[in-house]
């Protein structure tokens, strides 16, 4: 763990892009909760991932009554992942951004606007996210938010079954250790794929002196921002 000392300078260094929505007037533009049943048409149809996250919350983007914009927040299913970020006595405490979805009709800066608008409703103080590397994706929204950037994600290996390569591996090997998804698919057909590595983000939900505690829990170092692709 990185020294607390050290995380709460990183974490007041001055970021360029902190409070800047240019093209975007606050006044015309509305974030509002919204639906499971709005919200996922939205991701799944549009966001590249085709598929549906964990969704606690929801929220979107308007300009008048048309929706320029999703937002979802949920609790993710991995134990690692939620008490990974602040230690098990904050593991409830964490939601995981699972999607965010901006229209081309939306002005510039819209996604920190929607994610500043929707984060500070939230019911939960650690929000951690992810920026896939193999779709080209530094994190660059995240960086516009004030989220810290904490590295890469760790390393796993997941499950595939032949004949079900087209499914997510959740679908099928959930709750099933290595011997248990052996016995029930056979152990000629279950292989194991190294999952891609992911730019990690945290932000702490918080007033001044929580967030100054809930940064010196945090279990990752806070790093400077990816500004290319390694």
């Amino acid at each position: 763990m990185v020294r607390a000392n050290k995380k709460l300078k990183a974490a007041s260094r001055w970021n360029p892009y902190a409070g800047r929505h240019d093209g975007l007037r606050a006044s015309e533009y509305k974030v509002h909760p919204i639906s499971r049943k709005t919200a996922i048409p939205m991701i799944v149809d549009k966001h590249y991932m085709k598929r549906i996250p964990p969704i606690s919350v929801a929220f979107g983007l308007f300009k008048d009554e048309k929706l320029l914009g999703v937002i979802t927040y949920g609790i993710s299913a991995s134990t690692t992942l939620r008490k990974g970020v602040c230690g098990d006595k904050n593991a409830d405490n964490v939601y995981e951004l699972t999607r965010l979805w901006i229209s081309d009709d939306a002005p510039f800066n819209g996604e920190s606007f929607l994610i500043s608008q929707s984060i500070q409703r939230l019911d939960k103080e650690i929000i951690v996210t992810y920026a896939e590397i193999e779709q080209g994706h530094l994190g660059i929204v995240y960086q516009a938010s004030n989220f810290f950037y904490c590295g890469l994600s760790s390393k796993f290996s997941d499950p595939r079954v032949k004949g079900l390569e087209h499914q997510h591996h959740t679908t099928y090997a959930r709750g099933l250790n290595k011997q248990q998804l052996a016995e029930k698919y056979g152990e000629e057909n279950v292989y194991y794929v190294d999952r891609p590595r992911k730019h990690r983000y945290v932000y702490f939900n918080a007033k001044k002196r929580r967030r100054r505690n809930l940064i010196k829990d945090l279990s990752y170092p806070i790093l400077d921002y990816p500004k290319k692709f390694n």
